[in-house]
């Protein structure tokens, strides 16, 4: 078919009227112009209409894109947001009207090797692209305002509670695991003693009425537990005091029970595990298998894989029990570790986090609602990797992943000495409370990329 050529348009939509006892009223006559292309003036092949209204074949809008490397419309130069993507409607309806016209047209289009390479190149552009703005409102019109009010709220939520924890607890300088045991005073023992467990409310009373002191604390026996006037009849409570008094002479300081006393003594350490086990779980946990296996592997395998003889009484006891007097894994827990490890590594993250909601109510709530979007976008480039055929590709990636991971983590470890403590806590606050409200958007999205696709 010759450019600019009239189409010659099916009784009903071009030159005659339907008639009254069709039942259409008032007919409107279509030209050949609105079947055609606004580059090469022929029927519309893959008709792809921007947001000005113009349409276009989708090899012309490719060619075109691939000779001038713009986003705007050919026609009237109007700059197009997204990526654009096939009118079905129209497509449908010329493919009905003009069939001879269209095979013949797709058939010059495969013999035109310009044609195709510009196809490609345009589609691959495409995948890269985030969904464009105008395909998202088509799928939910409203969809943009609500969850933009969803995240506005949720962003509101962690700024309040970022606020509240840090008005309600002490200064990181203030903490116990940063002052001697012997300059301990009695309030300051009374909190060490509530700090092991509910179990201890029976016996605060009385160490704060005796007045115990961090001397006098150092110089306490299992004897003297049980006598008066502490009265500590119960023989595990009296252990269980014990031990930690135990691990607090050793250490001289208070050894660390929640996440911010462990932040404190810690906070290079607590910062590089909480952006690597968001970004690379696999290789973090594979790093602290390597590298530091009793202090922080060990205790994490028996809390998110716990074997069948492990009762505790509670989180603080089952924390008393030193990282050196833990067991070696057993198979089963190797088992269950591997499995998850392999496939749902954010899902040992979630449970750890869920060990600690006696301690962190909202903090371990944040992780676990993370470590959950994590998961789900995760999954997002699997599939998106499977739907383009890419799952060779996924050994490269890796490979790529894995030395830019590393180089990020050298030059933590480098820039780490001349970074301000203010710009850590930022970073550290950040990826706690806001990261899982960033994550809330980038899985809509992800969805609504899936929907655009299947539409």
């Amino acid at each position: 078919m010759e450019a600019g050529v009239p189409l010659p348009l099916p009784e009903g939509l071009g030159g005659r009227a339907s008639s009254p006892s069709a039942g259409v009223a008032n007919p409107r006559r279509l030209s050949a112009s609105e079947f055609s292309c606004h580059c090469c003036y022929d029927v519309l092949v893959e008709p792809t209409t921007l947001n000005c209204g113009h349409s276009f074949c989708r090899h012309c809008l490719a060619l075109w894109w691939a000779a001038s490397k713009k986003n705007e419309c050919p026609e009237c130069r109007e700059k197009w947001e997204g990526f654009p993507r096939v009118n079905i409607l129209l497509r449908d309806a010329i493919e009905k009207l003009f069939p001879d016209a269209i095979e013949q047209r797709k058939g010059d289009i495969r013999q035109n090797p310009e044609a195709s390479e510009s196809l490609l190149a345009f589609h691959k552009y495409g995948t890269e692209q985030a969904p464009a703005a105008p395909n998202t409102a088509r799928i939910n019109p409203r969809g943009g305002g609500f969850f933009s009010g969803v995240l506005t709220a949720l962003t509101c939520v962690a700024v309040v509670l970022l606020g509240y924890h840090w008005s309600s607890r002490d200064s990181e300088d203030d903490l116990l695991v940063h002052k001697p045991v012997a300059k301990w005073k009695a309030e300051e023992v009374t909190h060490w003693l509530g700090q092991l467990g509910p179990w201890t409310s029976l016996y605060m009373e009385r160490f704060l009425l005796e007045r115990v002191n961090g001397r006098l604390l150092l110089t306490l026996t299992d004897e003297d537990l049980a006598r008066a006037p502490y009265h500590v009849e119960n023989g595990s409570h009296r252990k269980a005091i014990m031990v930690e008094l135990e691990r607090v002479k050793a250490l001289g300081v208070k050894p660390p029970q929640n996440l911010w006393e462990y932040k404190a003594v810690h906070p290079g350490k607590s910062l590089f595990l909480l952006y690597a086990l968001k970004s690379s779980p696999r290789l973090t946990m594979l790093y602290l298998y390597l590298f530091d296996y009793t202090d922080v592997f060990l205790p994490f395998i028996h809390t998110i894989c716990p074997a069948e003889e492990e009762e505790f009484e509670d989180l603080i006891a089952k924390l008393l029990v030193s990282p050196q007097d833990l067991k070696e894994p057993a198979w089963k827990q190797w088992r269950e570790f591997v499995a998850k490890f392999l496939f749902l590594p954010y899902q040992l993250v979630a449970e750890f986090a869920w060990d600690w909601l006696e301690v962190h109510y909202w903090t371990s709530r944040f992780i676990i609602v993370n470590a959950m979007l994590l998961s789900v976008l995760e999954l997002f480039s699997f599939w998106r990797l499977w739907s383009r055929r890419e799952l060779r590709t996924l050994p490269q990636r890796m490979w790529g992943h894995f030395w830019r991971v590393s180089t990020q983590g050298l030059l933590m470890a480098l820039f780490w000495p001349v970074i301000p403590q203010f710009v850590c806590n930022c970073l550290f606050y950040w990826a706690l409370y806001f990261n899982p409200v960033i994550n809330i958007d980038l899985v809509v999205k992800e969805v609504r990329r899936l929907e655009t696709q299947v539409l």
